[in-house]
């Protein structure tokens, strides 16, 4: 299975890969929707309430004790298959990756182009001023973390009610749509706006690896049903 892989990367010089939760699983980040995600663990409020505009902006204090504990992984390495799509994007093979998780283990592991349609733990804003606040500020701070000029700082990441940032999107959508292979990975492809810009791609290949059976595997040319960072590890 993985030397067709192998074949089809080694055919391409402009191959995109689209990724979710299932990517950095393998660094120990919880995936929100698998059986053993955050939306089965137990909490006051159900995790998507707690993880919405409405509730962010009602709830700070019990929005950040959720967001520090569950939300901010500070403490997660690139995986192999982050490591992999740098390597692959240095040899100018790959364009781009477009990546709904909001870890920034794909900077981290030394990708240069990377959309991140749900934003980034990395970034955080002062909703007053618009000043700009790194993780580790976020991390150390108690309570719900303030500006300098008072306001309320607030993590540039997507919640729930919120929509996308127009130029990630832009970006992520002209990659995707000049792509010749997208490889789609650790993504169950249920989450709009997401999943709906795969429509966006016209290319030759699409190849899908994720644990569990997509909607669209009947469309794709591969289907790999196995972890991202052991199938992707394998490629050289």
């Amino acid at each position: 299975m993985h030397s067709n892989l192998q074949q089809i990367i080694n055919q391409s010089n402009n191959i995109v890969f689209f990724g979710g939760a299932g990517v950095s699983t393998e660094s120990g980040i919880p995936d929100f929707r698998s059986q053993d995600g955050l939306y089965n663990q137990k909490y006051n409020y159900p995790p998507e309430t707690i993880l919405s505009h409405t509730f962010f902006i009602a709830h700070p204090e019990e929005f950040y004790r959720f967001y520090r504990e569950k939300m901010l992984s500070y403490t997660a390495k690139p995986n192999a298959a982050h490591l992999k799509l740098a390597e692959l994007e240095q040899a100018g093979k790959l364009k781009a990756v477009v990546t709904q998780n909001i870890d920034g283990l794909h900077q981290a592991a030394g990708s240069k182009i990377v959309f991140e349609l749900h934003g980034s733990i990395h970034r955080n804003y002062c909703m007053e001023c618009g000043s700009f606040y790194d993780m580790p500020f976020i991390r150390d701070s108690l309570g719900v973390p303030k500006c300098t000029c008072g306001g309320t700082i607030k993590p540039d990441v997507v919640l729930y009610e919120e929509g996308l940032d127009t130029a990630t999107v832009e970006g992520a959508v002209g990659a995707i749509s000049k792509a010749e292979v997208l490889i789609v990975a650790g993504t169950s492809l249920t989450v709009y706006p997401a999943a709906g810009l795969l429509r966006y791609f016209h290319g030759k290949q699409l190849v899908l690896i994720n644990r569990d059976a997509t909607p669209l595997d009947d469309t794709a040319d591969l289907v790999i049903h196995a972890n991202v960072g052991e199938t992707l590890a394998n490629i050289m």
